[in-house]
């Protein structure tokens, strides 16, 4: 297993980084430079601190932050320890961080001040909870809430060996909830690992590159791909702590000489519409752009290509219990439309509902067997076992394979929507919608019907200053598709709801129409 993955855990990647490149930042987050030794200092002594603190290992510790260089060092000393962090979607209300913290067991919450009101009282409603260490000014340090500041400078303490091995468990990421209650996704070191070390193998990056770390750190996509893969590589990353707005991206792009950029759609959607100065165009250092975390509209991937026709944009797949990367298209043979073959090491099969494989070209569920499928849900045996059969993971997307092994997404399984027995993917009619002129974003989910099963209906989300009618959408689509695809209503909307990480939540659009029938105005 040493020669298959050369480290352990991620303490040990941060000796590496602090003994051969000692001097060369890792991390920039505004006018802050962090060198790699200063970056070990900053976990050895944290992790004392947290030690001090009662933290043993096996405990969970939850990490409320937005994306800073206090989120890194609390992640790297806590799994020093050989304690499990437990990231905390930012976003969350009250009520659905009590409940990530409950489930999760943590004992001690790692925050900051802008938390403060939001968190109030949250020792009382969470009786597991035993201290919350701020990072920021409070009212008042005590011994149930302690200084972040304060566990950065300890001195005279004796350095703690790294606790954890690959089969132990490296962070557990809830899930954002969209079939029902969020649940612990347990990722090992070795699941981790498994990723880090196979998309090197298939990308020429190195510790010279840059790369921006701009959406939420708490999700799998961005803890791993531009996070922890920068950490594996020795190369700096440049934190942003939101994504808004927008311009000063593209700032810190050309000011930090960023070389690797990754995004969601949504970015690429806003990236590829943007008026962008010229001088960025001249003096920007990007060599990729690398799309993750929802499938990649095509009318967006051509205005990208366009737009910055020397700069690939590679997209790739993945999920959360995946590790997450499952597949990602190559740099010397990219093929538009898909997200490339398996990763070196993993398998992938298309599956019928009684998981039998099926032939080459036809569409079905994706599953996924490899050393990056996670240990399991967090005290949820049921659930593991329905998703992780003999093996392989059942990812509950669609798709199929083509002669060469590469693999192109359909749509969810949950959001096929099947119509007098006929298979309809809203993903096709999305791609359709989303070449019209006005529309900015468009979603198509099923509305059950009493004589079709099912029907496709569309929300969609216009352009600023841009206007059209259901009938000009029906007659935009008549050429491109099957009268049964077209969507038998659309409702325009302001704004469509989504995750952090600009996903759309189909479920809450099929709640708003199936439980409720509350349908919003044409």
């Amino acid at each position: 297993m040493k020669e298959k993955y050369p480290y352990k855990n991620f303490y040990e990647l941060l000796e590496k980084n602090a003994k051969k490149l000692s001097k060369k930042p890792i991390i920039f987050e505004d006018k802050l430079k962090i060198t790699n030794k200063q970056l070990k200092e900053y976990v050895d002594s944290f992790a004392n601190y947290l030690e001090i603190a009662g933290v043993e290992k096996g405990d969970n510790i939850a990490i409320l932050m937005n994306n800073s260089k206090e989120f890194l060092v609390a992640f790297l000393a806590i799994g020093k320890l050989g304690a499990v962090p437990v990231p905390i979607n930012t976003f969350l209300k009250r009520h659905e961080i009590e409940y990530i913290l409950d489930n999760s067991d943590s004992k001690i919450l790692i925050t900051q001040d802008k938390f403060k009101k939001q968190l109030e009282g949250i020792l009382e409603s969470c009786p597991k909870l035993q201290k919350i260490i701020w990072s920021g000014n409070i009212d008042k340090f005590d011994s149930h809430n302690l200084s972040f500041e304060e566990g950065l400078y300890l001195k005279g303490f004796e350095n703690i060996k790294p606790q954890a091995d690959l089969e132990d468990t490296a962070v557990i990421i809830y899930t954002s909830g969209t079939t029902g209650k969020p649940k612990g996704v347990m990722l090992s070191y070795k699941n981790i690992f498994s990723n880090l070390v196979n998309i090197a193998k298939l990308v020429p990056l190195s510790h010279k590159d840059r790369f921006i770390v701009y959406l939420p750190m708490f999700h799998t996509f961005t803890l791993t791909a531009t996070v922890l893969l920068p950490l594996y590589l020795g190369a700096p990353i440049v934190i942003i702590k939101s994504i808004f707005p927008f311009s000063n991206i593209l700032k810190q792009v050309l000011l930090k000489r960023v070389t690797i950029f990754m995004g969601v759609p949504e970015v690429y959607n806003a990236l590829s519409k943007a008026k962008l100065p010229w001088y960025f165009m001249w003096f920007n250092k990007l060599r990729a752009f690398v799309s993750g975390g929802a499938a990649l509209p095509e009318a967006t991937l051509k205005r990208m290509k366009e737009k910055f026709p020397k700069v690939p944009l590679l997209e790739g797949y993945g999920l959360s219990e995946a590790a997450p990367v499952v597949a990602f298209n190559r740099l010397e043979k990219q093929k538009p439309l898909s997200v490339g073959p398996p990763l070196p090491d993993y398998q992938i099969k298309i599956v019928d509902e009684e998981l039998m494989e099926l032939p080459q070209g036809e569409i079905g569920e994706i599953i996924v067997k490899g050393d990056n499928v996670m240990k399991g849900y967090y005290k949820n045996p049921e659930a593991t076992e329905q998703t992780v059969v003999n093996g392989w993971l059942l990812t509950g997307d669609l798709g199929y394979i083509d002669e060469e092994g590469y693999l192109y997404i359909v749509d969810r399984k949950k959001d096929l929507i099947i119509s007098k027995g006929i298979n309809i993917y809203p993903r096709e009619i999305e791609e359709e919608l989303a070449k019209h002129p006005a529309i900015e974003l468009v979603a198509v989910v099923g509305k059950k019907d009493e004589n079709h099963g099912e029907i496709p209906v569309a929300f969609v989300q216009l352009k600023e200053g841009e206007t059209t009618t259901e009938q000009e959408l029906r007659n935009f689509l008549k050429d491109k598709l099957a009268n049964y695809k077209i969507p038998k209503h659309f409702y325009f909307v302001n704004e469509l709801p989504k995750n952090a990480t600009g996903k759309v939540l189909k479920r809450v659009l099929r709640e708003q129409i199936n439980k409720n029938n509350n349908l919003p105005k044409k």
